[in-house]
C-alpha cells in the first residue's frame, strides 16, 4: 500500500515522533480499558452480533491529518473514507457494550488510524505541510473485528487478539 511512502515523507519532517509500527495499524471502535478477563466471552458474544447484522464494507485510506490540530499535533492520523459505515459499526459496537454496563463513548468516532504520537507537541510548519497535501494511500475491505488486548512496553504496545468475529457475507463467523 502506498501508506509506507507517505509515512517515509512524513518521518522526513516530523521529528520526535513514536511512530506505531506497522503491523500494530489499527482502527479502535471503542477502548475498553483494562477488563477481567472473565468478561472477554461477554464482549466477544456482543461483537459476534453485530458483526451477524453488519455487512463488510470498504474504504478508501485518504488524507493525513492531527489531533488536536496540524499546527499543534499531539497524534498524526491517516483518515478512513467514507466514515459511515466504520461510524455506524462503531455505534453498533458501542450500544451492544453498553448493554454489558460498559460506559457509552462521550466523544463522537473519528474515522483513522493512528499512525504516531509526537513526543513534544510545537509548531513545525514543514509537518503542517506535508499533512495538507492530498493523499490516496489504496483501498482496503473491513471484514472482520477483533477484541484486542495491549499491553504497553518501552519499545511500543503488544497487541494480541483476544477473539475475532467476521462480518456479515465475509466468511467463516467466528474465529
Amino acid at each position: 500500500m502506498r501508506l509506507a511512502v507517505e509515512i517515509g515523507r512524513l518521518r522526513d519532517v516530523a521529528t520526535d515522533v513514536a511512530w506505531v509500527a506497522e503491523t500494530n495499524l489499527h482502527v479502535t471502535l471503542k477502548f475498553l480499558g483494562q477488563i477481567e478477563e472473565t468478561r472477554a466471552g461477554a464482549v466477544a458474544e456482543a461483537l459476534a452480533s453485530v458483526a451477524a447484522r453488519t455487512p463488510a464494507f470498504a474504504l478508501d485510506v485518504r488524507g493525513l491529518g492531527a489531533f488536536p490540530t496540524p499546527s499543534r499535533p499531539r497524534v498524526l492520523w491517516v483518515g478512513l473514507e467514507p466514515a459511515i459505515p466504520l461510524t455506524a459499526l462503531a455505534r453498533e459496537v458501542d450500544g451492544a457494550l453498553a448493554a454489558l454496563g460498559f460506559a457509552r463513548e462521550s466523544r463522537s468516532f473519528a474515522a483513522h488510524v493512528t499512525l504516531g504520537r509526537v513526543r513534544e507537541s510545537r509548531r513545525n510548519p514543514a509537518l503542517a505541510a506535508a499533512l495538507a497535501r492530498p493523499t490516496h494511500c489504496g483501498r482496503l475491505t473491513v471484514s472482520r473485528v477483533s477484541l484486542m488486548r495491549s499491553e504497553l512496553h518501552p519499545h511500543g504496545a503488544r497487541y494480541t487478539e483476544l477473539a475475532g468475529v467476521v462480518l456479515a457475507g465475509a466468511g467463516s463467523p467466528v474465529e
